[in-house]
């Protein structure tokens, strides 16, 4: 039982440290220095890197649903 619960917390602790994650992460850092300090070019970036990632995000989990439902 003990080992289960490691793999479970190492498991969560790897989707907190996703690369989805940490784009997302990045894409709000960006919008939000931008607009803090003014910068259009990060406001900018911010504004697309944060779309991206959700469109990977739903294009990955309809690729894994319809691989799952497909075997």
């Amino acid at each position: 039982m003990d080992s289960n619960k490691q793999l479970q917390e190492a498991s969560l602790i790897g989707r907190f440290l996703s690369m989805e994650v940490l784009l997302m992460l990045m894409g709000v850092a960006s919008l939000i220095y931008g607009i803090i300090k003014g910068e259009p070019l990060n406001i900018f970036c911010g504004l697309v890197i944060i779309p991206v990632v959700l469109l990977l995000v739903k294009a990955r989990r309809d690729r894994k649903r319809k691989k799952t439902n497909h075997e």
